[in-house]
């Protein structure tokens, strides 16, 4: 109910309704038993030879697969799992002569006619675009037509690229009318992860790694070694963790069906100029593949507002943490200085930090 309200409370009344029209939309895919029989995630596709490509040269398409259920192409991320887009319903991904990696689009797709009744599929995407009409013919396969030449490209594009570019962009004048043979689940899936493979050593995103009744500890100590190659960096030792306090305040406040939203963390740093220790404090919440994270007064007294400084933290490989800090929003530096305006120019950027004992981060 929480997500609810914030989504409604954000949206407009027109965009509110197309929402509204979209989840009509997935809740009348359940019954497209043309592409699923049985209620299962479905996949078709077909992979042309050098033969019919020789035969159609106007033809740019060499694999085409369409995809009907589940997102296919939803990469680990860090957003609440409550905020999950499951709307689109038809995903097709195509691979151009030449191309290295395919392109994807995706929409909702129902019964053209009111009635439901079995026959000619309509696939819409946003902005009241067409994504593909499809029909089942008695063989089972599909075909798949109307696919929009500017499919990839964004509305108007024809006049903002111009006539020669766009039709370098664009698919061909014989990328329509495909005839897709069924496959497994298995074999789409496969080909949509040819789009963004995921790097194995990522893991799993950190709302995942790192629970909302978790303590941790994240650090890194520099040497003289590391300051040889970096002359300008300021931060001398850095620690982020979330320990007793920041637990306990969000056991009593937090929304754990958002989770990592509302996720309080401090930062402690030491400097090359100074042998104190620096505390601060920030709220996160988790957009796309990173947490945003912004300062908070909650611990601290500032004569500014500092809930414009944020940082940013990421998975990294092999169980580390990158923390991004592109403006000046570590308490290297005074906040409310003018010396934190504006963008990070010394060598205080990016950190890869490494899990550390949570007693390495005792206040």
């Amino acid at each position: 109910m929480a997500f609810e309200q914030r989504l409604a409370s954000v949206l407009s009344g027109a965009a509110l309704l197309t929402l509204l029209g979209a989840t009509a939309f997935a809740d009348e895919a359940a019954k497209l038993t043309e592409l699923s029989p049985n209620g299962q995630d479905a996949c078709f596709g077909r992979i042309y030879d050098a033969k019919h490509l020789k035969a159609h040269p106007e033809q740019k398409v060499a694999r085409i697969f369409f995809y009907y259920g589940h997102d296919p192409v939803s990469r680990p991320n860090e957003e609440p799992a409550a905020n999950a887009d499951t709307s689109y319903n038809g995903f097709v991904t195509t691979t151009v002569r030449g191309a290295q990696a395919p392109e994807w689009a995706g929409g909702w797709c129902n019964h053209q006619s009111e009635e439901g009744t079995p026959g000619l599929i309509h696939c819409g995407m946003e902005c009241d675009r067409t994504l593909a009409s499809l029909k089942v013919d008695d063989e089972g396969r599909l075909i798949l037509s109307d696919l929009q030449p500017d499919i990839y490209l964004d509305a108007g594009s024809e006049e903002e690229l111009g006539t020669t570019e766009y039709n370098r962009q664009a698919l061909g004048s014989q990328d329509d009318k495909f005839r897709l043979d069924p496959m497994p689940a298995a074999t789409c899936k496969a080909e949509f992860a040819r789009i963004d493979p995921i790097d194995p050593a990522l893991g799993p995103p950190l709302r995942e790694r790192l629970k909302p009744d978790q303590a941790f500890c994240y650090g890194r100590d520099y040497d003289a070694a590391h300051f040889g190659s970096h002359p300008d960096q300021v931060t001398q030792s850095i620690r982020v963790f979330r320990g007793p306090v920041e637990l306990a305040s969000f056991a009593a406040g937090g929304d754990l069906p958002n989770w990592p939203d509302g996720a309080e963390i401090a930062v402690s740093v030491t400097t090359r100029q100074k042998s104190g220790k620096v505390t601060q404090a920030y709220s996160c919440q988790g957009e796309a593949d990173q947490w945003r994270c912004a300062a908070s007064s909650k611990v601290s007294d500032f004569a500014c507002d500092i809930a414009q400084k944020e940082i940013f933290l990421k998975r990294g490989a092999n169980g580390t943490m990158m923390l991004a800090n592109p403006n000046n929003s570590l308490p290297i530096l005074d906040l409310c200085s003018t010396a934190a305006n504006g963008k990070t120019t010394s060598d205080d950027k990016v950190y890869r930090l490494q899990p550390m004992p949570q007693s390495a981060c005792a206040p």
